[in-house]
Formats: structure tokens, C-alpha cells, sequence
């Protein structure tokens, strides 16, 4: 594209078109100078007003052209017409062009886009074409190509935790060399050759799993390493070694992975500042050179868009106000794109913004992969229209990949690649395609979409309908047969000839390949994420600010705990709470870094889709997070400094102590960023982040002193990071003068009593040690960072578990034999036999406000609130299919979720009615069904087992297990789900089913709960033509049971279109509804009713009846007709109101009476009543919901075997660590070692599965949200079925770690120890899970939840009577003691395990006592209070469990 911008290619030779486009040029030359003459309605003539306009052009010409070149290509003129009609020429400068200037060039260049991109284009290419300058064309072939994969077949392909732990031995077996793989090979691409040629648009067809994506991957030299490939590719007879291919090409990809942020404009912006401007500028500058020679002048507007298109390293660049103005974004410009949590664009401009982030580079090869899905088809058509004319005048090499193209969209194409089965069966001229299919004896019928009858030709379901070769019995032919056939066929034959000719490599343009890594200097590059990191950093200014806020809190906690009125000096008893102050201080500094791997991951996939795009490498992404996280080091600990030196009195030497947190923060931060990286998702990262923090805290020097670490782990210690920063604020303290009175106990052979607490504790006691420590600390930050960028640059995205390849014999099961289309069709018109009550729905005058965003109040609007759907009125009635159409974002899901009840904010008049009764939502919701357009599924199970709990909680009572399963099978069979029985949903974009399987996943679920009404939001988005029929097909049965359906719909086909009775198009805001049609436009009027009749003649007949309509043309789509005839441009332009029009009709009037007749009841009914909530009993909800939650579980290895095998880890590292020290207890420091090996063992373990469970947990809320609003159960049986299941796991978790533990740290062996042991532990670990589960309830999403956990947790740290013993707590504080679970938790486990003990321990300063004594006096510890603590466990445990449920049942924080 960034061709169209002139820059990159300035020129074709003249070649065949070159006269045609000279002639061109000059008539559009004329054309414009008759626009631009008179902007603004002024005096078309003023310029024939005297010479003076153009002397004046002539002058500055002739100034601009005496420059030396750097100065001539960056200043052009721009012509204005003033107020008066005076025109000024105004001398610009084209590096600093201001908002205004590049909106007044782009609107002088593009004026109405549909009708001037060409134009522009031309003039663009005119002017090179002028001086002789060929512009680079690229020229892809590709022969043999094929590539395999390896996968598991059968069950064996489901991750489990047997299959994961079984795969993980085999693949250590495999690496080395013991044992065979057991995967099998599958083959994506069979052999496929063929040359795609420039300036011809190529369309790539195929049903999904066809290998559309691998093939333009591999065109495209980015597939995915696991993959093989053989055979080669070469652009204009180079290999792929030769040159950089993702800089040549660019491929858009079909997942929209976007900063939701950034707005669209900044987006593209920084898109355009990383990938430079490639040859545009030398292009220019010889151009230029060449037309000052000739003495020719350029046209002054193209002169100042090509050079304003050249400068490298902009901010903001022309380019990507042309590509929004192209894409139809500049309306959205400003607005943030959006994620999950934050509201954007919507999802068909968010598609738009993929395809637009790669246009405004200067690649000259595109190959973009379904850039149509969720995009109506209009916009698809203006989109490939303009790309069309790109590739036709700037000669662009571009392959697309369409899923459903409209015929007149089809039309665009000049070349096909037809692909089935990871062949190819067609490609080559778009002409002659229906005569090779003719060959083969198959024909398209009138009235089918040619692109439709392409993808249904090659599947075995759908052939035969196609055979028109009477006198030969059918047989099917399979796509290898149609591989054949194309050989003999003249393309096929042709197409073998030209591969067989290598390709001169004399032709190619210099220009054509590109040979440098990247688009810009290291240093603009450098400067590009700099700017970008701020950006962000801004936009996620409350995530800062809560940090601040929280260490804030904290050292204010810290302060008034270790307040300096009760910190006395100088003796040996009060080290004691100075250390537990300082280690306190060391956590909450590290430990606020924590936000940053949760941060940095979710920054991880925008980040992996630009490397590979080769935007910027690793380092200039990694260096610019470093550098501005400096100055909130500082901030953070200059707070923590200011606010806790003086109050809690610690040693005067505050700039040093500053310098180790600075330190100490950098090292955290680059810690978390390096293990994000390495993890590279929540799950794993959050396992590795716990595992490597656990070692760099123990072995930090507080938990267990150096000189109690075994001999064999020392070398831990030196290299723990934690251990540097503990020295250095201890060393800091205890080496001052307060502490150097001398040394009172003998037994201790240090002089001051600062040296005897080092000493006891195995820290350092010289002072150059200091500035060892902080200098080691700022290594360990440079260290990580290094080590960040290297996982950055050679560490790709975590693949996942595609779905199950089923084994020979589950396939032959599966298909006994393909019916054709007509048996199955009256199969299912038989089938779906379950009783229903047919229903009708009313609405009339339906109105829905929302609050008006602060964007829009910012921008003057006044009012407070925005309408979205005005005066609406329909009615949808039993075994009528309606259809709402409309182009993307023009109110249709709302509509739909208002009837259906789903939103969740706004204020909604009017009235609806269910067959003639108010709608009242809970019953509703039993007998209706809503298809979103969003597939929400729990991830982890299979397609059958959704269905069976769709079914199982939604069917009647009554309804026989046997003939559930039976309907399930039935439905299963309907939408064509049977070979995917066994397949895993998995995540959208990440791993498991399809976009079109998911779809139809989707509407399976709705339609096992047999509902009377069904909503379906854009069924067929996403899908290629052949996936929609089946949808549709699945659709039209329903209806033909007597069902009410209603679909909204973006790009329908003429047989989709048709198979409605009744249409409802929306259209910007207004329906336009064939309800039987009722079409609305702004305003909320409405402008027809009524049916569309047989091949949608009653539609038709009504718009051709209204003056100046154009009539519709032969074989174009009616759908796509209706919309164009009723835009508001087309309204503007015959000066009608339809509305109007409508409003005067007899149609009009009969709709009102049908409405009022539906909404009035039929005598002798009843209102819907159903004797209970829900359709199963409390005791069925809760087993449906555990048996799901069970089988989530036991697939969810990347939680669950990362959980087991962290906990055996754990449980052995600690053992190592702790070796033996059970029944050490001569030393105070002995007891403390051993307080310090349980707080350690709960406090992390219980960490992790506090912020393991969060991810999982918040994954399934949002299907429990659409879960709940379908009736299926209440929120109890949800959160119990939650609980249970995580209490299973966490019973098996603490028996591993708790055998582990004990075995190796020696404790004693008898029953009720061990008992005790195990029971503190396992409730320790319950109430942790519950904790981390209650927080996702509350919270909003994820993000929150983390922060929040990592708030309490702090508490419960500081008060777990390990850092400061409840007896030396102050007085105020030593109520929340009590209120710390892990206070609890620590006092059982110290008093069951040493609550009896009476051998002598030796305390420091004072004489001997028995361990039982010492642990009572000293930590406040009493054998006979166990009961009670026991107790206490439960009461935490019942509390958080309640929480959880209440949090959700009562909080919906879904927006709607």
C-alpha cells in the first residue's frame, strides 16, 4: 500500500498500460483542477481572475526548485481558498505539517473516497510514468510445496493430566533417543505449486482447514517452527535466503491482536514509524532530479502527498490519515481499540485496524488472511474495491483470503486460487474457472453465488446437487481427481509450462526485494517505543497510581507497628524487631514489583505479532520498559524512606539505605519482566515466578541464617539476589554507633552488640560489604534485563493442543456413508421432536438510552443521554425466520439484547410482549434461547460434553436420561458437530475449535435446551460460504418446527438472504425491518414492513416503485441491493425521506395491526408458568456443575500438573533446605529456622494457588455469566461445584507436600503430630484457594484481583508473628493478629510439632529455658489453645466460601 503512497514504487515502466494511464492522467488532471478550482461552493471561474495566482505558484516553484535536494523534497506548496474566493499558494514545510494542513491535503485529494482513490492513485502513477521511472514489482512462485506436522491421535491428543505427564516422560524419553514417537504425521499442504503474479488480484478460496493461513505463512516465510516444510518459494527467482521476506511481504493475520489502549491512529502511526519508508525517499529523490532536468512542474498536491509520504521516522505520517480514510476508520480515529475489559472499537473495525497496521508500511507483497470476518458486505466490497485499484495502478503483488465474498466482491478478483484438502484444485484467471468445473461436469446454478458453489463443489455432502452431466451416471470426485483434471486443463497447462521456465532474474528492479532488517535507524527505533512506552504508561495511569497508593499504605502499616516510641536500641533483645522491620521494608519493596509480570505478559502477544513482522527487534522493545521504570524505583522508595525512617528510628544514613531499595526495586522489577518472558503465560509464569522467588527467598539469609544452610546449598546463597539487599540494609543498620555498646555475652566472640545480631544471624559484618551489596544489586537488574531480552528474541509464543485428529477406526464409525443433501434435510425435519409451546414476540415503540460517554460530553454534546434504538417497533412470530441486516454498528446485537434480556445497563422504554403477556425475564428466560456473537464456552471440555450439560440443566424435569442423550445425538448430527464429538473447545485464537466450529458449538448448545424462541447474533460471521449454509441450514430447520427465530446478519448470500421470510435491517442506528420488513432509519422512523416473497420480489418491487431508485441488476444480491438503495447518501441524493414515504403506506398500517394483534392474548390461553426457577432441582444443578467442573479440572494440565509438580518441587527444595532441622532445637536461632521453614511453606505454596486459581477462576465467570442469564442455574450449585472441586485437588496437593515436608525435615514420627501436620496445612492451603477465588468474585477482572490479593497478602505477612512475635507487637496492633489466617496457621503447626517439647534452648543475652517455655513466652504460643485454632481454620475457610458465593451471586460485572 504504501505503493498507493507513491513512495515506495514510484514507477512502472511504460509498459503495456502506460499509455491508457498517461491518457487517464490527463483527463483526471482536468477533472481535478474543475474540483479544486472551487472547494467550497466558491466561483468555479475566480481562477481565470488574472495571471496573478499562478505567477505567484510559478515564483515559489521556481524558489522551491533552486534548493539542494534534502531541502527541495522536504518543502511543497498547498493551495488554499480563502473565505473571499481569493486562492493563496502558502510554501509548507512536509516534515512538520500541522493537523490542519494534513487535513486540508487529504480532503483536497480525496474528497469523496469511492469516487477519487482512483483518481489519486492514477496521478500518482502518472507522474512517474511521465520522467521513465519503472516501479519494483515482485513476482512469487512456489513449487512442490508441502509441510507436515506431527500430532496425537485419538484420546490421546485430549491434554489431561495423564496424557500431560505421559507426554512429558515420552518427550524426555525421545530427546534422548530411548523410545520412538508415538505422533502422528499429518499433512497440511500436499505438493501444491503455482506463481502469483503482480498487478493481479488474487483470491484464495477454501473451506476452513483447507490450509489457507499455512499456505500464505509459508508464501510469507513466517511458519511456525514445529511445522516442515519442502519444496521452495522465491520472489522473482530469489530464494528466501536471499533477502528478508517479512520486510518484502506483509501478512495480516486473522487474530486481532491489538494494544487496547492505543487509539487507531496511534496504532497505525507507530506501525508506520517502525516499518520506515523503504525506497519512497532515494524513489523521490531521483524522481525529482529527473522532472528538474526535464523542466517539468509537478502537480503541486501529489508533489506535497509524495514527499510528506518519504520522511522516514515521523510521529505521525500522512500515510496513516490515508490508509483510516481508506479503511473507512477516520470516523473511529481517536477512539482506543479496546480489549476484553476496556470499551473500543467494534469488531469489524477492529479487523479493519489488522489489515490497516500493515498497509501503512512500504511492503509491496500482501497476503492477507480473512480480513473480512465480522465486516458487512458492502464494506468488504469498497474495501477489495480500493485495494484492487492499488494492485492494478501501483502494480502490488496481493493474495486474500475471503471466507464468504458477495458476488459483486468476487467480481473484483482477476486470479483464484481454489484450495480443498490442502490441495490445489483451480488457480488462475477468475474467467475461465466455471468452464474448468464444466469440464469436470459439474455446472453453477443461476442464483448461486459463483464463490459458494466453488467451496460446496469439492465437499462429498454437497457435490452431487452440482452434477449436470445427465448421460453419465454421478460419481464423486475426490480433490486429488480435480488435481488431475487441472493438469490437462489449459490454465493448469499453461501455469506447468511457465513454472517450468525459471524466472530471469535480470528483470528484477533493484528496489523490488528488500535487504535491510529494518525500516529505521536503531535509534528512531529506539526513540518509536520510548514514545510508545509512555503512551501506555499514561493510558494505564491508575494501575501506577494504586501501586503508589498501596506501598503508601504499607509503610504508613509499617510505622505504626514498629513505631521508634517502642524500638529501643543498643542491647541485644531489641535486634530482634529491627531485623523484622527491615526484612519487612526489603518485601514490600521487591514484592511491589510483582504487577509487573502480570503487565509484561499481557503485553507479550502484541509484542510477538511485531517482532515476527520484523517492526523492531527484541532489545528496542525491552530497553525503553527499563529506562522508565527508573524513575518509579525512585519514587517508590524515596515514599517508603520518607515516611518510615524517622518514625520507626532507624539508623541515620538515609541516602544509603535509598540507594540499596533503588536497587533492590530495579533487580524486582527486572526479575519479573525476565521470568514473564520465560513463562509466557499467566499459568506457567506465575509458577516459575513463585518457584525462582521462593529460592532467592529462602535462601535470602532471613528465613534460615548461612550458617544453618547445608554445605551443598551455599551456593544458592551467594547467588540469591534477596540475600544482597538483606545485607546491605542490615549492614547499614547494626554497624551504626548506636549499636556499638560492647558485647555482654561471652558466648559470642564479636566486640559490639551491632556485630553479635550480624553474627547470629550469618550476615556480613565489615563495612565495605555495603557497597559490595548495593553494586551486586544493580548487576543482578543489568543481569535480568540481558536475560529478558534474550527470552524475548529467541523464545516464540506457547502453542497449545489443537483439536483431537480422530483414529481410523472412530472415522469409518462416524461416516458409514455421506448422504446427499435431500435425505438429510427431511432426516431432520422429522427430528428435533421434543414438545414446545410455540411463541410469538411483540414490541412496540422500543427505546434504548445509555449514558453519554465522557468522550462525546468532552466534544460540546450537551445532552446526558445517547439514544442507540429509536422507537422500534416489530413483531416475530412462530416458524417465521427474521433476519436483521444492517451494516456493522448500527444497533442490530442491541436491539437483540434488549428483547432477550441481556443487558445490563441503560434505560430501555416501551413496551414487549410475549404472546399478548408482558415479558417477564425469568420465565423468559426458560423458553428462549440466545446465540451471542461472541462463542463463551468453558474451555476445557469436549463439544459432546457441553451439549450434555446444556441439555442436562435445561431440559424439563421429565425428560428421560436416555432420550436427552438421544436429542443431544440428534442436534449433534443437525449441526454437523459428530466428527468434532470428541474435540476440545479451547480458547479462542489460542487453541482448540475453529471460529466456524465454534459458531456452530454455539448454536448446538442453544438449541439442546429445545427453547420456542431463538436469538442468534451474526451466526454466519466468521464463516466461509459453505459453513454459513450448513449454519443456515441448521437455522431453517428450526424454524420449520415452529420455532420463532431471529438472526442478525452482516454479509449475507442470496441463498442466506433468502432462506428468511422476513428481513430487519438496521441501518446506522435505525432499523430497517422487512419484518415482515421493517426498515428505520435516524430518527427512528420506520420505512418498511413486509415479506421479501419468492426470490425477494415483494422487496423489491416496493423499493423500484419508489422514484429514483435504481432498479436492481441481474443476479446481484438483493441483501446487498436494499442496502446500498436505502443509504443516507442515496436519500441525500434523490432528496426523499423513506421514512415518509413508508409512513403513508398501506404496509405501514397493516404492520401496527399485526402488532396489535400479538399483543393482545388469544382467549383461553395462559401466561407462561413454570412451578420452579430453574428446569432442574437444586441437587441435579449442583451435579451438573461439579461433573463439569470436574472434567475442566482433570483437561487443565497447564494449571493442574503445574500445580502438582510445583508442590513436589517445592516440598523436596524445602526438605533439602531444612534438612533434619526438626529436631534441632538447641539455638534461639534453631526454634527460628524452624518458624521460618513453616512460614515459608505456607506463605508461598499458599501464594501460588491464591494467584494460580485467579486465572482459571476468571476464565469460567464470564461463562458463568452467559450461563446464567439462560436460566441454567442458580449461583450457588455454580460456586459450590467451584469449591468442591478445588478442595478435591488441594486434599491430594497437601498430602504429596505434607509427606514430603515432614519425611525431610525430621519432625517426629507419631499419628496425631502427623495428623495435626496434615490438617493445618491442607485447611491452610483451602482458605488461600478460597481467598484467591473470593477476590475474582469481587473484583472486575484479573488485573484488580492480582493487585488486591498481593495487598492482603502483605497484611497477613507482616502478622503472621513471624517478622515481629504477637507479644512484641504494639498494643494497637495486636487485635489484627488475630486476623491474620497465617498467624493462625503458623501457631498450629510451631505448637503441634514443639508444644511438648522440654529440651534446654540458649537464647542469646539471657539463660537457658525448655523449648516449651520459650515458644510460650517468647512467640505467645499454648499447647491447650489447639482446639480453638483448629476452629479458627474452619471459621476462615466457611468465610471465604460464603463470600465467594455471595460475590457471584449479587455482582455482574459484565457491561452490557
Amino acid at each position: 500500500m504504501a505503493a498507493a503512497l507513491a513512495g515506495d514504487d514510484l514507477a512502472r515502466s511504460m509498459s503495456r498500460r502506460s499509455l491508457s494511464s498517461s491518457r487517464r492522467s490527463w483527463a483526471s488532471a482536468s477533472i481535478k483542477e474543475a474540483f479544486s478550482a472551487a472547494p467550497s461552493g466558491g466561483d468555479a471561474f475566480a481562477r481565470s481572475s488574472g495571471r496573478h495566482d499562478d505567477d505567484e505558484e510559478e515564483l515559489k516553484w521556481a524558489a522551491i526548485e533552486k534548493l539542494p535536494t534534502y531541502d527541495r523534497l522536504r518543502k511543497g506548496i498547498l493551495k488554499q481558498v480563502l473565505d473571499n474566493g481569493e486562492i493563496v499558494h502558502e510554501q509548507i514545510d512536509i516534515a512538520h505539517l500541522g493537523a490542519q494542513d494534513k487535513k486540508q491535503l487529504m480532503g483536497s485529494i480525496l474528497k469523496v473516497v469511492e469516487e477519487d482513490n482512483e483518481k489519486f492513485l492514477i496521478r500518482v502513477r502518472a507522474r512517474t510514468d511521465r520522467v521513465g521511472i519503472d516501479i519494483p514489482k515482485v513476482e512469487v512462485r512456489y513449487k512442490n510445496v508441502s509441510i507436515e506436522g506431527d500430532v496425537h491421535v485419538g484420546s490421546r491428543a485430549l491434554p489431561t493430566l495423564l496424557n500431560a505427564t505421559l507426554n512429558t516422560i515420552e518427550g524426555l524419553l525421545q530427546f534422548i533417543r530411548l523410545v520412538p514417537s508415538k505422533k502422528r504425521v499429518v499433512k497440511i499442504l500436499r505438493d501444491v505449486s503455482g506463481i502469483v503474479r503482480p498487478s493481479r488480484m488474487t483470491l484464495l478460496l477454501g473451506p476452513p482447514g483447507s490450509g489457507k493461513t499455512t499456505l500464505l505463512r509459508a508464501l510469507a516465510g513466517i511458519l511456525d517452527s514445529d511445522l516442515r516444510i519442502t519444496g521452495e518459494v522465491t520472489y522473482c527467482g530469489h530464494q528466501m535466503s536471499e533477502f528478508i521476506p517479512q520486510r518484502t511481504c506483509a501478512y495480516i493475520s486473522q487474530h486481532d491482536v491489538h494494544h487496547g489502549e492505543m487509539t487507531v491512529r496511534e496504532t497505525f502511526d507507530f506501525a508506520g514509524r517502525c516499518l520506515g519508508v523503504g525506497t519512497r525517499y532515494d524513489l523521490l529523490a531521483e524522481l525529482s532530479r529527473r522532472e528538474k532536468d526535464g523542466g517539468i512542474k509537478p502537480d503541486p498536491e501529489i508533489d506535497a502527498f509524495m514527499k510528506a509520504t518519504a520522511v522516514a521516522g515521523q510521529e505521525s505520517s500522512l500515510v496513516t490519515d490515508y490508509v483510516l480514510k481508506i479503511l473507512g476508520l477516520d470516523i473511529c480515529a481517536d477512539i482506543m481499540v479496546g480489549d476484553e475489559m476496556r470499551r473500543g472499537i467494534s469488531g469489524g473495525q477492529k479487523k479493519r485496524a489488522t489489515t490497516g497496521e500493515m498497509l501503512v508500511g512500504p511492503a509491496k507483497v500482501f497476503f492477507m488472511d480473512e480480513i473480512s470476518t465480522g465486516l458487512d458486505s458492502s464494506t468488504t466490497f469498497q474495501i477489495v474495491k480500493y485495494m484492487k485499484q492499488m494492485v492494478h495502478i501501483m502494480d502490488v503483488t496481493m493474495i486474500i483470503s475471503l471466507l464468504q465474498p458477495a458476488p459483486e466482491t468476487f467480481e473484483l478478483f482477476d486470479d483464484i486460487i481454489l484450495l480443498s484438502e490442502g490441495q490445489i484444485v483451480y488457480q488462475g484467471p477468475r474467467a475461465d474457472i466455471l468452464d474448468f468445473f464444466k469440464s469436470a461436469g459439474f455446472k453453477c446454478p443461476e442464483r448461486k453465488g459463483v464463490a459458494d458453489f466453488l467451496q460446496e463443489v469439492t465437499s462429498k455432502k454437497d457435490q452431487e446437487q452440482y452434477w449436470f452431466n445427465k448421460n453419465e451416471p454421478y460419481h464423486f470426485v475426490s480433490v486429488p481427481e480435480f488435481g488431475q483434471i487441472f493438469g490437462r486443463f489449459q490454465v493448469g497447462e499453461r501455469l506447468y509450462d511457465d513454472l517450468a521456465v525459471p524466472y530471469n532474474k535480470t528483470n528484477v528492479h533493484p528496489a523490488a526485494l528488500v535487504t535491510e532488517k529494518y525500516g529505521i535507524s536503531n535509534m528512531e527505533l529506539l526513540k518509536a517505543n520510548l514514545a510508545r512506552e509512555w503512551l501506555l504508561m499514561k493510558r494505564n495511569a491508575f494501575l501506577y497510581i494504586f501501586k503508589t497508593t498501596q506501598i503508601t499504605v504499607m509503610s504508613v502499616i509499617a510505622f505504626t507497628v514498629f513505631f521508634r516510641t517502642e524500638m529501643k536500641s543498643g542491647q541485644l533483645e531489641d535486634g530482634g524487631k529491627y531485623f523484622g522491620a527491615l526484612f519487612f521494608s526489603l518485601l514490600n519493596v521487591m514484592f511491589n514489583g510483582a504487577a509487573e509480570l502480570a503487565l509484561t505478559i499481557m503485553r507479550l502477544p502484541v509484542f510477538f505479532k511485531q517482532r515476527d513482522s520484523l517492526f523492531y527487534p527484541a532489545w528496542a522493545f525491552a530497553l525503553p520498559i527499563w529506562i522508565m521504570k527508573i524513575p518509579i524505583s525512585i519514587m517508590e522508595s524515596v515514599i517508603w524512606i520518607v515516611l518510615t525512617y524517622y518514625t520507626i528510628g532507624f539508623a541515620p544514613s538515609a541516602s544509603r539505605q535509598l540507594l540499596a531499595y533503588i536497587g533492590l526495586h530495579q533487580m524486582a522489577l527486572s526479575l519479573f519482566r525476565f521470568i514473564a518472558a520465560l513463562g509466557r503465560t499467566q499459568v506457567v509464569a506465575n509458577a516459575l515466578g513463585t518457584f525462582s522467588l521462593l529460592i532467592v527467598f529462602v535462601l535470602g539469609g532471613f528465613i534460615v541464617a548461612k550458617d544453618d544452610i547445608e554445605p551443598w546449598m551455599i551456593w544458592g546463597y551467594y547467588i540469591s539476589p534477596m540475600m544482597y539487599g538483606q545485607n546491605a540494609i542490615v549492614i547499614n543498620e547494626f554497624l551504626d554507633e548506636r549499636w556499638s555498646t560492647p558485647n555482654p555475652d561471652s558466648r559470642i566472640n564479636e566486640p559490639t552488640v551491632g556485630k553479635v545480631l550480624l553474627k547470629s544471624r550469618g550476615m556480613f559484618t565489615t563495612e565495605y560489604m555495603f557497597w559490595v551489596c548495593v553494586m551486586a544489586l544493580f548487576g543482578f537488574s543489568v543481569l535480568f534485563n540481558i536475560f529478558f531480552v534474550a527470552a524475548l528474541t529467541y523464545l516464540n509464543p506457547l502453542g497449545d493442543s489443537k483439536t483431537a485428529v480422530p483414529t481410523e477406526d472412530e472415522q469409518n464409525e462416524k461416516h458409514p456413508q455421506a448422504g446427499t443433501e435431500m435425505a438429510a434435510n427431511n432426516i431432520n425435519k422429522k427430528g428435533m421432536v421434543l414438545p414446545f409451546q410455540p411463541l410469538s414476540l411483540a414490541f412496540d415503540h422500543v427505546n434504548y438510552f445509555v449514558d453519554m460517554p465522557a468522550e462525546m460530553k468532552a466534544q460540546g454534546i450537551e445532552q446526558d443521554r445517547l439514544q442507540l434504538l429509536q422507537d422500534v417497533s416489530g413483531a416475530f412470530r412462530p416458524g417465521i425466520l427474521t433476519a436483521l441486516v444492517g451494516v456493522s454498528g448500527a444497533g442490530k446485537t442491541t436491539l437483540m439484547d434488549v428483547l432477550a434480556g441481556r443487558k445490563t445497563g441503560g434505560y430501555i422504554k416501551g413496551s414487549v410482549s410475549i404472546s399478548g403477556y408482558p415479558k417477564n425475564q425469568e420465565t423468559f428466560a426458560r423458553v428462549s434461547g440466545y446465540c451471542e456473537q461472541n462463542d463463551i464456552h468453558s474451555p476445557h471440555v469436549t463439544v459432546y460434553e457441553s451439549l450434555v450439560y446444556s441439555a442436562w440443566l435445561r431440559l424439563a424435569p421429565d425428560i428421560t436420561t436416555e432420550t436427552c442423550q438421544m436429542f443431544v445425538d440428534e442436534v449433534m448430527d443437525l449441526v454437523e458437530l459428530n466428527p468434532l464429538r470428541n474435540a476440545l473447545v479451547g480458547l479462542p485464537g489460542v487453541d482448540g475449535l475453529s471460529t466456524e466450529q465454534r459458531k456452530r458449538l454455539t448454536i448446538a448448545v442453544e438449541l439442546v435446551a429445545n427453547p420456542s424462541i431463538i436469538f442468534m447474533d451474526e451466526p454466519t460471521s466468521g464463516l466461509d460460504a459453505r459453513a454459513a449454509a450448513i449454519v443456515m441450514r441448521t437455522v431453517r430447520n428450526t424454524v420449520d418446527t415452529g420455532r420463532t427465530v431471529v438472526c442478525t446478519i452482516h454479509q449475507p448470500s442470496i441463498d442466506i438472504f433468502e432462506a428468511f421470510d422476513e428481513a430487519i435491517i438496521v441501518l446506522q442506528n435505525l432499523l430497517l425491518t422487512f419484518l415482515q420488513l421493517l426498515l428505520m432509519k435516524r430518527g427512528g422512523q420506520v420505512t418498511y414492513t413486509g415479506p421479501l416473497g419468492h426470490h425477494s420480489h415483494l422487496l423489491i418491487e416496493y423499493f423500484e416503485s419508489i422514484p429514483g431508485v435504481n432498479s436492481i441488476k441481474e443476479g446481484q444480491n438483493p441483501a446487498t441491493w436494499m442496502l446500498d438503495v436505502s443509504s443516507p447518501a442515496v436519500e441525500a441524493q434523490l432528496g426523499v425521506d423513506f421514512a415518509e414515504i413508508f409512513a403513508n403506506s398501506d404496509l405501514y398500517k397493516r404492520n401496527q395491526e399485526l402488532i396489535k394483534e400479538l399483543s393482545t392474548p388469544v382467549e383461553g390461553s395462559q401466561d407462561l408458568y413454570f412451578p420452579t426457577k430453574y428446569s432442574q432441582s437444586f441437587w441435579t444443578q449442583c451435579k451438573a456443575c461439579l461433573w463439569k467442573q470436574h472434567w475442566s479440572y482433570w483437561r487443565h494440565p497447564q494449571y493442574n500438573a503445574v500445580r502438582f509438580s510445583m508442590t513436589t518441587v517445592i516440598g523436596i527444595l524445602f526438605g533439602v533446605i531444612f534438612w533434619n532441622k526438626g529436631q534441632k532445637t538447641d539455638q534461639q536461632q534453631d526454634v527460628m529456622n524452624l518458624m521460618g521453614a513453616m512460614y515459608a511453606a505456607v506463605m508461598f505454596l499458599g501464594g501460588t494457588n491464591t494467584s494460580a486459581v485467579q486465572s482459571v477462576v476468571s476464565v469460567e465467570r464470564t461463562v458463568f455469566y452467559r450461563e446464567k442469564a439462560a436460566g441454567m442455574y442458580s449461583a450457588i450449585p455454580y460456586a459450590f461445584a467451584q469449591v468442591a472441586i478445588e478442595v478435591a485437588y488441594v486434599c491430594i496437593q497437601t498430602l504429596i507436600y505434607s509427606l514430603l515436608i515432614y519425611s525431610m525435615i525430621g519432625y517426629h514420627w507419631s499419628a496425631d503430630k502427623f495428623l495435626w501436620f496434615y490438617f493445618y496445612i491442607f485447611m491452610c492451603f483451602v482458605y488461600f484457594t478460597l481467598y484467591g477465588m473470593m477476590l475474582v468474585a469481587l473484583t472486575p477482572n484479573y488485573q484488580i484481583a492480582a493487585i488486591t490479593m498481593s495487598f492482603f497478602l502483605n497484611f497477613w505477612n507482616l502478622f503472621s508473628g513471624f517478622m515481629i512475635p504477637r507479644t512484641q507487637i504494639p498494643i494497637w496492633w495486636r487485635w489484627y493478629y488475630w486476623g491474620s489466617p497465617v498467624a493462625w496457621t503458623l501457631y498450629g503447626l510451631i505448637t503441634s510439632q514443639l508444644g511438648e517439647n522440654e529440651t534446654l534452648v540458649v537464647v542469646p543475652g539471657q539463660s537457658s529455658v525448655t523449648v516449651k517455655e520459650f515458644i510460650k513466652d517468647f512467640l505467645g504460643f499454648e499447647y491447650d489453645f489447639l482446639g480453638y485454632v483448629a476452629l479458627a481454620h474452619v471459621g476462615w475457610a466457611v468465610l471465604f466460601c460464603f463470600v465467594f458465593a455471595y460475590g457471584i451471586k449479587f455482582l455482574n460485572y459484565q457491561r452490557r
